[in-house]
């Protein structure tokens, strides 16, 4: 067996010299330095004190050991593939199964570690709020924000991101009319704000007795975590808070006791919400933070003046709006309205593999 691999080795080349030059550009090269400078304060007597700034700290390390180590390895693996590349070339024809897998494997993994050349906005590198709302259509529309709350669920799953669910309300009758969902990690928001828009379900309904085709439409809009070194100036006078009873499918601990939270604040009209925690100060812990996030996003079109800021612009949640459809029937079919980038795989997009449509998109906003 004669095997030709020059052309998979000149890219594990490039594919390790763009990697070093990444790791020097994105700042991850510092990591280590970061590290040691934060491990020193925890071994401070007093660092456990503050066990809020303590559990901040040690997140952080955890953080930039991940990311250090994930691009670490990665460049270690290209090495030693290159290496198992010449030994091929040289006659162990032997070794080339295994070594197209983990080619296959690398420039997969590298594709995902290039996009970050593309996040250079202020709060790209934030945890991110995602809140869907179902359009006019009723159970339709809500079972459509449920399916869509499982596919970005799993696309968190996969990323390694830790998600949590603020608020939920639920239909009527079935699926969900409206959630709010904190991811948290690096590059979640730089990743999710691909996703603001409207999103364009047409399928035969399960709930239409007679199977017709039906469309459906519901709103995304994501908010970055605003942290603490960014100053909200929030006068407590200025809120109106109410508690209620927490809504859910049942079960021990629902409706037994006030612990849902609803702040409202009056200058702008903003209201949030949070009722999934048991604990009516976590709640309200919740609550305050993603009004911190509301309130920036606020002011900055405020002052800015703009049509659109870090949420997106507001559109009627319908048709001539969408950024993507997703056709289940007649065909099948998810594109972009924006990039023009489709796929017919519906039920692995469906399976939260959205990364493409993320990619894209990213590439096309750098391009407009």
């Amino acid at each position: 067996m004669s095997i030709n691999i020059d052309e998979q080795i000149n890219t594990l080349e490039e594919t390790k010299n763009k990697l070093n030059q990444y790791f020097k550009d994105l700042g991850i090269i510092d990591y280590k330095d970061k590290v040691k400078e934060l491990e020193n304060q925890m071994t401070s007597p007093s660092f456990w004190n503050d066990q809020e700034n303590a559990n901040k700290i040690t997140k952080e390390v955890s953080n930039l050991k991940k990311t250090y180590n994930e691009w670490d390895n990665l460049i270690k693996s290209v090495d030693n593939l290159i290496e198992i590349g010449y030994m091929i070339k040289e006659g162990y024809e032997e070794f080339y199964e295994d070594f197209l897998k983990e080619y296959k494997k690398i420039i997969e993994e590298f594709t995902k570690k290039e996009t970050l050349i593309y996040f250079n906005g202020k709060f790209d590198k934030s945890s991110a709020y995602l809140s869907i709302n179902a359009g006019a259509g009723g159970t339709e529309s809500n079972d459509w924000v449920s399916m869509l709350t499982r596919m970005y669920l799993r696309w968190a799953e996969r990323m390694g991101y830790e998600t949590e669910i603020i608020d939920k309300i639920d239909g009527e009758e079935a699926g969900i009319k409206s959630i709010t969902i904190y991811f948290n990690g690096e590059y979640a928001y730089g990743y999710l704000s691909s996703e603001i828009g409207v999103h364009r379900l047409v399928r035969i309904s399960p709930f239409d007795a007679n199977a017709r085709r039906h469309t459906s439409f519901a709103s995304v809009s994501v908010l970055p975590e605003i942290k603490e070194d960014i100053e909200i100036n929030i006068n407590p006078n200025d809120l109106k808070i109410d508690t209620y009873r927490a809504s859910g499918a049942g079960g021990q601990y629902v409706n037994k006791t006030e612990s849902a939270i609803r702040i409202t604040h009056i200058p702008t009209g903003i209201v949030v919400q949070c009722q999934q925690e048991r604990s009516q100060h976590k709640n309200r812990e919740k609550a305050m933070m993603f009004l911190k996030a509301k309130l920036y996003d606020y002011y900055e079109k405020k002052k800015n003046d703009e049509l659109k800021s870090i949420e997106g612009e507001k559109k009627e949640i319908g048709w001539g709006n969408q950024i993507r459809s997703y056709v289940f029937q007649p065909y099948r079919l998810v594109k972009d309205h924006r990039t023009n980038y489709e796929t017919g795989n519906v039920d692995k997009v469906m399976d939260g593999y959205i990364d493409d449509f993320m990619t894209e998109f990213l590439k096309w906003k750098i391009k407009k």
